[in-house]
């Protein structure tokens, strides 16, 4: 069936959830056919769990008509993905400590793919949840061999630049947080690094910022960037 994908760098702007999130809603509600979606948004719970579900489900409901359900995943603990994905229409993965979001997944990242596949279950990721989507998926730190590439205080409690297998739902890495976290270098370094270099994939902007594609220069010397703002669809490869 397939699933559409989408990322979601963050903030809170009201006037920005029906652009950033009405399309992912809208996509949950044709799986429902004709009644109000169900959306499970996955939390790491770090002990404030409900109160994080909290924040996203008046942004859902604003969005468009659904009901928005928590999935709670205790820090240390791993996502269930036959259990939550039986009685969802739309899955958002919310934000925080990106490392740890990659660690609940790992074990069954490629069960969580297929069966969003399958079932032609949208994916929305927020803040760590965007860069969980990728196949190699970018979880944080701020040094590239010794040298710093983007503030410490975005290094996600890790010091090196690390990559790690995240979902694959789609085949290029992705960094979040570029224009508030000044995170922009720390993708370069992944992508100069070989992250994110197989297959190709249909891209379309939504929102009050901005979106950066980074790839390897052809000769092998470097990156190229590139900027979007709403409205511009590319397509990216790795």
């Amino acid at each position: 069936m397939g699933s559409s994908t989408f990322l979601i760098g963050g903030g809170w702007d009201a006037g920005a959830v029906a652009a950033v999130y009405g399309p992912f809603v809208r996509a949950a509600a044709a799986r429902a056919a004709g009644r109000a979606p169900r959306v499970g948004c996955v939390v790491l719970d770090e002990g404030d769990g409900p109160a994080q579900f909290a924040r996203y489900e008046p942004v859902l409901r604003a969005a468009g008509d659904c009901e928005p359900v928590p999935v709670l995943v205790p820090l240390g603990g791993r996502f269930a993905p036959a259990a939550v994905l039986d009685g969802v229409d739309g899955l958002l993965v919310c934000g925080g400590l990106t490392p740890a979001y990659q660690e609940a997944f790992a074990a069954d990242a490629a069960a969580t793919a297929s069966l969003l596949t399958e079932r032609g279950i949208p994916y929305a990721g927020f803040s760590a949840g965007a860069a969980l989507a990728a196949r190699d998926a970018v979880v944080g730190g701020w040094r590239a061999d010794g040298v710093a590439v983007c503030p410490e205080d975005a290094g996600e409690d890790l010091d090196e630049v690390a990559v790690r297998p995240g979902l694959g739902l789609v085949p290029f890495a992705v960094d979040v947080h570029a224009a508030q976290w000044g995170t922009l270098p720390r993708l370069a370094a992944a992508v100069a690094a070989g992250a994110g270099r197989d297959g190709g994939s249909v891209v379309r902007v939504a929102g009050l910022g901005r979106a950066h594609t980074v790839r390897r220069a052809p000769d092998g010397a470097g990156v190229l960037v590139r900027s979007y703002g709403a409205g511009a669809s590319f397509t990216v490869s790795g």
